[in-house]
C-alpha cells in the first residue's frame, strides 16, 4: 500500500510538536494517524490523479466552514461523501503552517469523536 512518505513525515513532526500522542495504522489506501485509538488524520494518494491528499477528520460542526476553504473537497470513496471528513489537496497543505492548521482542526475534534467498533 503506497502513501506519501514525505507528507507522513511532516504530519509526524507537527504532531510531535503539538504534543499529540498518536499511533499509525495503514488504512484507506494510505496511512492514518490515530489519537486516543480514534482516526484523526492521514495520507491518501488519489488513484485517478496520483495526487497526495491529506485526510482530515474534523466532525460535522466544522465541516461546512472547512469545505468552503480553497483546496478542500469531500472525502468520497464510495460515491457518497463521508460526514465530518474532508480531503485537502496538495496546494492546501504545501507549507507547514497550512498543514498545522488542518491538523489542529483534526486534533480539536478528536476528543468528541467516537471510537469505531472493534
Amino acid at each position: 500500500m503506497a502513501f506519501d512518505e514525505h507528507l507522513a513525515d511532516r504530519i509526524r513532526q507537527i504532531m510531535y510538536d503539538k504534543g499529540a500522542g498518536f499511533t499509525e495504522k495503514r488504512m484507506f489506501s494510505g496511512l492514518c494517524f490515530m489519537v486516543d485509538d480514534k482516526m484523526c488524520c492521514g495520507t491518501h494518494i488519489d488513484k485517478k490523479s496520483g495526487e497526495s491528499f491529506l485526510l482530515c477528520r474534523i466532525g460535522e460542526v466544522a465541516y461546512p466552514v472547512a469545505i468552503e476553504r480553497a483546496n478542500c473537497i469531500p472525502m468520497n470513496f464510495t460515491g457518497r461523501p463521508m460526514n465530518g471528513y474532508v480531503f485537502v489537496l496538495e496546494a492546501g497543505f504545501r507549507d507547514d503552517k497550512k498543514l498545522a492548521d488542518w491538523l489542529q482542526l483534526c486534533l480539536d475534534f478528536n476528543p468528541k469523536a467516537k471510537k469505531s467498533k472493534k
